[in-house]
């Protein structure tokens, strides 16, 4: 995986993030119009909560997916947005930098992440 930058991962991660969030919320909220469910997936997908996410999956994580969250968090990023702590930003960017290396390993752990990051 050293081929992609922690940040590249994190573009990758943070769609295939967004797209379980709408997949689940769309079989479990539909029919709702799709302004409602963007406003439900905005909820999962904000930076607070994948930040929130990486911190309870912390515990359980492997050395290796360690490794991944430290790269991401450590990278040089452009600022934050402006209504996100750049501490919470770096998390949120770890956070989507694992999911998508774990989409790129076909990892199996990463249904259980993704589903860990709706609880």
């Amino acid at each position: 995986m050293n081929e992609y930058t922690p940040l590249n991962l994190a573009f990758l991660g943070d769609s295939v993030h967004t797209l379980y969030v709408r997949e689940v919320l769309l079989k479990k909220l539909s029919p709702i119009s799709a302004k409602e469910l963007h406003s439900a997936c905005s909820k999962y997908c904000r930076a607070s909560s994948q930040a929130s996410a990486l911190e309870k999956l912390l515990p359980s994580l492997s050395e290796e997916e360690l490794d991944i969250v430290r790269r991401a968090r450590n990278s040089k990023s452009h600022e934050a947005p402006k209504n996100v702590e750049l501490k919470v930003y770096k998390q949120a960017t770890s956070f989507e930098a694992l999911v998508g290396y774990l989409y790129l390993q076909k990892s199996p752990r990463l249904e259980m992440i993704l589903e860990a990051s709706l609880s």
